[in-house]
């Protein structure tokens, strides 16, 4: 093996608003229970992982950042050398509510700064303490009041505090991103999407790597959800050739083709392994571009702003 393919894991993106750079390799933190989620969140910086993706709509920010001051506090790892992201949910995205849902999330955090800020999705529900605000007839209660633009506007505002290094935008289609990037004062340093073989996204990873956006990919395992890109034949072809897990090798060909893929897990075994990533070949890269043709999406939280991997009930 090369030394360049076994650097692939220390991959790093750089940043459009020249504040640094986002570690490809990143770590989710959508695990249902707290506690497992403090476990794990420990688990992974240990493991090597750098970033750390989480949000005020997992409701497990506390337990995220309690596990990064554990292993700051160790000197294991020091926190100039782990990207945190977190992101703005759908009823805060008045801009009069903007900082104040920031500072509770970076007060959970318990850091100085957070280097990425998203807006979860594009869609403004119901302003209040409500995250799933719906009607009598169990309908989402959105609002109507704001834009995108207008979230975007106190997003900028929040870049001047120094408490927010870098912000983006999460959950949103290539036209929604033009509209922001044809108005803003700061553009989206980052966008935050499902990505993987069976929904690659090329014309919005095209457009982000023109425009200097670092693309990050969530669900680039496919989540455990059907049809399952771990034991797609292509995929599982690779790995056996190369002596590689179907999971190493999806993470491969996400860093080699530019995006930046999140994985969660909280099994140990498993988030060291998917931190043991190296490089796969250009045939293998072409063949997963060429050969799997199976198209799903696994969250729909495109089309309503309602996560489909979060239950309700949180």
């Amino acid at each position: 093996m090369t030394q360049a393919a076994d650097q692939l894991r220390y991959t790093k993106l750089p940043l459009n608003d020249g504040t640094g750079s986002l570690p490809a390799l990143g770590f989710g933190t959508l695990i249902p229970d707290a506690h497992a989620t403090e476990v794990a969140t420990r688990l992974a910086l240990e493991a090597g992982f750098r970033a750390i993706d989480t949000a005020e709509r997992y409701r497990t920010e506390k337990e995220v950042g309690s596990a990064m001051q554990q292993v700051f506090k160790s000197g294991a790892v020091r926190r100039e050398d782990v990207f945190v992201v977190t992101k703005l949910w759908n009823n805060n995205h008045r801009p009069e509510r903007v900082e104040p849902a920031f500072e509770a999330s970076r007060r959970k955090l318990r850091l100085d700064y957070v280097d990425l800020y998203l807006i979860h999705t594009p869609f403004a529900f119901q302003p209040g303490d409500e995250q799933d605000p719906r009607d009598a007839a169990g309908q989402v209660i959105y609002d109507r009041g704001v834009t995108l633009l207008d979230t975007w506007r106190a997003m900028e505002a929040l870049v001047g505090t120094g408490r927010c290094r870098s912000i983006g935008l999460s959950d949103v289609s290539l036209e929604t991103l033009k509209e922001i990037v044809a108005a803003a004062r700061i553009k989206p340093a980052v966008v935050h999407v499902e990505s993987h073989p069976y929904l690659p996204q090329w014309d919005l990873v095209d457009y982000c790597r023109a425009n200097g956006i670092a693309l990050q990919a969530f669900a680039a395992l496919g989540h455990s959800s059907r049809p399952s890109l771990l034991e797609d034949p292509v995929v599982t072809a690779i790995a056996r050739q190369a002596g590689k897990t179907p999971a190493q090798v999806l993470l491969a060909w996400a860093i080699q083709r530019g995006t930046a893929p999140l994985t969660t897990s909280k099994t140990p075994s498993r988030i060291k392994e998917n931190f043991d990533v190296s490089a796969i070949g250009d045939d293998a890269m072409q063949a997963i571009r060429d050969r799997i043709t199976t198209r799903a999406r696994f969250n729909t939280v495109v089309e309503t702003g309602v996560p489909g991997f979060i239950p309700r009930d949180r």
